[in-house]
């Protein structure tokens, strides 16, 4: 090969790398426009999984919040709030992804693997500090759980309530009402629910707080020996609850534009008065 026919093909070689730099150098703006132009959609590039609406919550899961330990059926207030939200969004119902979690997963610091997580999630400054929550959408009374021979039963006055042995899982806002609310001291701690209800029967407490929903599904299928023996007020300093995000996550204005107008329209009143309200006949003690 001759002198000049090399420096022809360095020639050409050079030429092709700034033409292939070029188009490369152009393309992220390219792409950030038609990003754009994707956003609050289904395709968003925001989502954990574009095209797909990736939603946690526990495993299992209860009634009434989800019924049949199934969300994906929709049957029940969360699942079928989150279905009623994907419809709103643009989403179609198979393109609804559930992912398992635990409940102390959700309220912790760091990445999450999911747009969103539905489970109970009461809104809180502590839990602020390191998650983000959308518009809060229902804010239950409470209840009290004990055993019909219970000291808390004909109770009337927190006064009265005081003087019975109580209970409740660590680091719940059920906890926080018994002994701020309510006013109760040295209240036992068990790492989860079913070790609060093994404790109710077992003789170790007198009673627990749950909130009134959950409060209905226990005493009917979780602890039938069970029964709610008084309604209480919703705790003003709880806004109640909300769905949960990770810290900074971009979607989150757009998730709540969809379920603030959910909430304007009462669909989420619905939804409560269909899977969350029961007829109870216990005295409401508020004082």
């Amino acid at each position: 090969m001759n002198r000049r026919m090399i420096w022809v093909l360095a020639g050409v070689a050079l030429a092709l790398v700034l033409f292939v730099s070029a188009g490369a150098a152009q393309r992220p703006e390219t792409d950030a426009v038609d990003h754009s132009a994707l956003e609050r959609t289904p395709d968003d590039p925001r989502l954990f999984q574009p095209g797909r609406l990736t939603v946690a919550t526990g495993d299992p899961v209860y009634p009434p919040w989800m019924l049949h330990n199934d969300p994906a059926r929709g049957e029940g207030f969360e699942n079928g709030l989150v279905y009623a939200l994907a419809e709103r969004l643009g989403f179609d119902r198979q393109d609804v992804v559930w992912v398992s979690q635990t409940f102390d997963e959700g309220i912790a610091p760091g990445p999450k693997r999911y747009d969103f997580s539905i489970q109970q999630f009461s809104v809180t400054e502590p839990r602020r500090q390191v998650v983000d929550f959308s518009t809060v959408y229902f804010r239950p009374d409470k209840a009290v759980i004990s055993l019909p021979a219970s000291r808390v039963v004909g109770a009337t006055s927190y006064a009265q309530l005081r003087e019975a042995r109580w209970g409740a899982t660590i680091g719940t806002t059920d906890l926080d009402y018994i002994e701020r609310i309510i006013g109760a001291r040295n209240v036992a701690v068990f790492d989860d629910q079913v070790g609060t209800f093994h404790a109710l029967l077992g003789g170790q407490i007198d009673a627990t707080v749950a909130a009134l929903p959950t409060a209905l599904f226990a005493t009917a299928v979780q602890v039938p020996e069970a029964q709610i023996s008084a309604l209480l007020p919703h705790d003003p300093a709880d806004p109640g609850h909300g769905l949960l995000f990770q810290k900074g996550n971009p979607i989150l204005s757009w998730i709540n534009e969809a379920l603030e107008e959910l909430i304007a329209e009462g669909v989420v009143d619905r939804l409560a008065a269909q899977y969350l309200v029961g007829d109870i006949d216990a005295p409401v003690i508020s004082h």
